[in-house]
């Protein structure tokens, strides 16, 4: 379309209409023709005064929304509402909290945390395409410092002598973009235009129990092709990754790069994850902290897109996915409704 909008601006001035969101959402869902999302049938006539649309074939649910089928189904908020906070959540680097949307959108706390969550899974990235070339792994703890904590909680955490006590393991690994220019041993197009390469490094995440050697290398062999070249920092449970893959570590105790041995694209990612998380959501549960990650990685595997092609991105992966607030929270709903 050539009226997508390219600035936020833009974005609330273009989905304010509510009629403007169906047809955007339809020109991404069905390219070739709205089609029925239980029959597949393309026999299908639009009701504008309700915004549905109602199939000709016999069967249960004719009539269906553009929600119907995607991570929108059964929300009583509007597109103009569920577009432009999907907007800011993949625009903003350090993510964006439920209070601020609540604010900008009119809506509840609560109706915007489960708003944002919803959005959560509809960028979640579903590849079982592995890494290969050179890969970065690495592992990081998320929680609270013992200096903020209360004093019980402190000294039982004490009691059990380990920094990582009451924080949560997340291993990363990043798949380096790297160029030809020359010498290095490198891939990519001798005519490079910095301005015009959209690939970058990305990064894929976990929540793993522990640093034990079982669970990283397993992380890596699920998720990095055999003969690629691993990097890690020199803790132990990296060890033994040499038969299948080249991997070589860096000492960060004596140094921090060797050549092109050295973890700094995926410490840089670390920085980017704790700063949203301490700046923005202040304070995360663990069982919903892989939520936290997905959107964390959408953001930095799409960095060299403009706001608009990446908000296209994720408008166009809310098919086939859904989240239930008792799903999420194991609560039954009580959410605004405007």
């Amino acid at each position: 379309m050539s009226t997508e909008p390219q600035t936020l601006i833009e974005a609330v001035r273009y989905f304010s209409d509510e009629d403007a969101c169906v047809q955007f959402m339809v020109s991404l869902r069905w390219t070739d023709g709205v089609s029925c999302p239980t029959c597949g049938s393309k026999e299908v006539s639009y009701l504008t005064t309700r915004r549905v649309w109602k199939c000709k074939t016999p069967h249960q649910k004719q009539q269906f929304s553009v929600k119907v089928g995607t991570v929108f189904e059964d929300s009583p908020i509007s597109l103009t509402k569920w577009l432009p906070a999907m907007w800011l959540l993949v625009s903003c680097k350090n993510g964006v909290s439920s209070y601020e949307i609540a604010r900008g959108l009119g809506v509840t706390q609560k109706t915007a945390w489960f708003m944002l969550h919803r959005l959560r899974l509809a960028i979640q990235s579903g590849s079982f395409e592995k890494m290969s070339g050179q890969v970065e792994a690495d592992e990081t703890l998320i929680g609270g410092k013992a200096r903020f904590m209360r004093k019980a909680r402190k000294e039982r955490l004490l009691k059990k002598g380990r920094g990582s006590a009451g924080k949560t393991v997340v291993m990363g690994l990043l798949e380096r973009h790297t160029i030809n220019m020359g010498k290095e041993k490198i891939i990519d197009t001798l005519d490079y235009d910095p301005k015009k390469d959209k690939k970058a490094s990305r990064v894929k995440l976990s929540v793993i129990p522990n640093t034990k050697r079982k669970n990283v290398q397993q992380e890596v062999r699920d998720n990095v092709k055999v003969g690629s070249e691993i990097f890690t920092d020199a803790l132990a449970s990296y060890s033994g990754l040499t038969p299948e893959y080249e991997h070589q570590f860096i000492d960060h105790a004596e140094t921090y790069v060797n050549g092109h041995v050295h973890t700094n694209g995926i410490e840089n990612f670390w920085s980017l994850l704790k700063r949203m998380i301490k700046g923005t959501y202040v304070s995360v549960e663990p069982f919903h902290l892989f939520r936290y990650l997905d959107e964390e990685a959408f953001r930095f595997n799409e960095r060299k897109l403009t706001d608009s092609e990446r908000f296209t991105n994720a408008v166009g992966s809310i098919v086939g996915k859904r989240l239930m607030y008792k799903d999420l929270t194991g609560k039954t709903p009580d959410l605004q409704t405007t």
